[in-house]
């Protein structure tokens, strides 16, 4: 019976499992937010747009995990981690009143709350797949020309707020919203398409380029993040002198949307940019290209004295009207961070009447002569007060981290990047980066990180 029983036929035969199928991240999420942008735009999907693409790239990711593929984290990510878990513990400071700001409930302030919340996390999401999509997929030069192509739609758009400040149109998403959705404002501002914000400076209405991106301030913070891809695109990919005539043709035309912006903080980033750049070239003895840098810093002054540009400027600068509103958003912002200083408030609130008089309040008269938010005049006093120094320190951390880690990548993509992403540092004193901002920078970081990985 033994011997029977040991026959080899009767022996139990292993199971052959068959291998997996590996799953590569494919390159669609990345492009169809980038090239189609305009038609999110027009859908009434442009600042949506990144939270919806972020729940297919999630399912990708976790996908290609389960098949056994190593999903790959950028430098410093443990710091952005407890980012997020500082902004989720702002969930129980929700219900507190900070000093001289207007009353209201955890329940009031939660949709304000869960729209950070998912928006830096949609943001992570979109920076974890950029850096794992496969390169076959996209490739690091297409990637660039993505970014670049969407410079010129940000021109476009900047152009078209120029020439038509009053377009605008009801989009189809805006369409399908009940009534009283609709006639929110908050809501307006993400569905409703318009090619410019019209504002009282420089003595009276003045019509100031957003499209494609909804506020005149986003458009400017987003001109800096994206105009170094048109020149690396434009210019060090290429040896088409019809491309590069077409680079240089664009921006010469994107100084009238620039200058004509008003967006003071927009040249100051290019200040910054360009500054930057030209000494990183200088440390590396790259005098050549140093020069290119003088001279289009050449042109473009000359540029703006000789021609109408100039006059605008000169305006614009000696024009204050926000300077003291933003002095008192910040003020408020540092003192409400002194209450709660570790975690901030989880959100931002509004100011008991204005700067000048507590009984100064928004009217239909005035909506804009009072309760301002805290929180709402530039990235940095946002973190500080709805996020504490946690916050604060754990967000630029990331970001630091990112530029000392990269800080030799020299490439042309390279010196892009980092200049989008010190842009993003001298930005932060007046404007917001949730959301189109801080998914510019990620994607910025995410070229200098594909630069890392395929240097290996």
């Amino acid at each position: 019976m033994t011997a029977l029983a040991n026959h080899p036929s009767l022996q139990a035969v292993p199971e052959t499992r068959r291998p997996g199928r590996v799953h590569r991240l494919p390159a669609w999420p990345v492009t169809g937010l980038l090239l189609l942008y305009p038609l999110w735009w027009a859908l009434g999907l442009g600042t949506l747009i990144f939270f919806l693409v972020a729940v297919p790239m999630l399912v990708s990711l976790v996908r290609h995990r389960a098949s056994g593929q190593f999903v790959k984290l950028p430098p410093g990510f443990l710091l952005w981690l407890l980012f997020l878990a500082v902004v989720g513990l702002g969930l129980f400071s929700l219900g507190a009143d900070p000093t001289g700001t207007v009353p209201g409930t955890a329940a009031s302030r939660l949709v304000s709350f869960a729209f950070r919340l998912g928006g830096y996390v949609a943001m992570t999401v979109i920076l974890v797949y950029a850096g794992n999509v496969d390169r076959r997929e996209l490739p690091q030069q297409r990637f660039i020309r993505l970014l670049a192509w969407l410079f010129v739609v940000t021109v476009a758009g900047g152009l078209l707020g120029m020439a038509a400040p009053t377009f605008e149109f009801t989009a189809p998403l805006e369409l399908l919203l009940p009534d009283h959705l609709r006639e929110n404002g908050f809501i307006q501002s993400l569905v409703h398409p318009t090619a410019a914000q019209i504002m009282n400076l420089l003595g009276g209405e003045t019509p100031r380029p957003g499209a494609p991106w909804g506020y005149t301030n986003t458009w400017g913070n987003n001109v800096c993040l994206l105009i170094g891809w048109l020149l690396v695109a434009g210019w060090s990919l290429t040896k088409s002198r019809r491309t590069k005539a077409f680079t240089l043709a664009t921006l010469l035309i994107a100084m009238a949307p620039i200058v004509y912006s008003l967006n003071r903080g927009l040249w100051i980033g290019l200040g910054v940019m360009v500054l930057y750049v030209a000494v990183r070239l200088a440390v590396r003895g790259r005098f050549a290209a140093l020069a290119l840098v003088g001279v289009a810093g050449a042109v473009v002054a000359v540029a703006v004295a000789t021609t109408p540009l100039g006059d605008v400027v000169t305006a614009r600068l000696e024009d204050g009207k926000s300077n003291g509103v933003r002095m008192y958003t910040t003020e408020k912002a540092v003192g409400g961070m002194a209450e709660s200083p570790l975690i901030g408030f989880g959100s931002t609130r509004n100011t008991i009447g204005g700067r000048n008089s507590i009984a100064v309040g928004e009217s239909e008269d005035c909506e804009r002569c009072g309760n301002f938010t805290i929180g709402g005049n530039g990235q940095l006093w946002q973190l500080l007060f709805a996020h504490g120094l946690l916050g604060t320190v754990t967000y630029l951390g990331f970001f630091v981290v990112g530029l000392w880690r990269f800080r030799r990548d020299a490439t042309p993509a390279g010196l892009a990047a980092t200049a989008a992403i010190v842009s993003s540092f001298a930005a932060m004193f007046w404007y917001n980066a949730l959301v189109t901002p801080l998914a510019l920078t990620f994607l910025a970081y995410a070229v200098l990180w594909r630069n890392r990985l395929e240097s290996r």
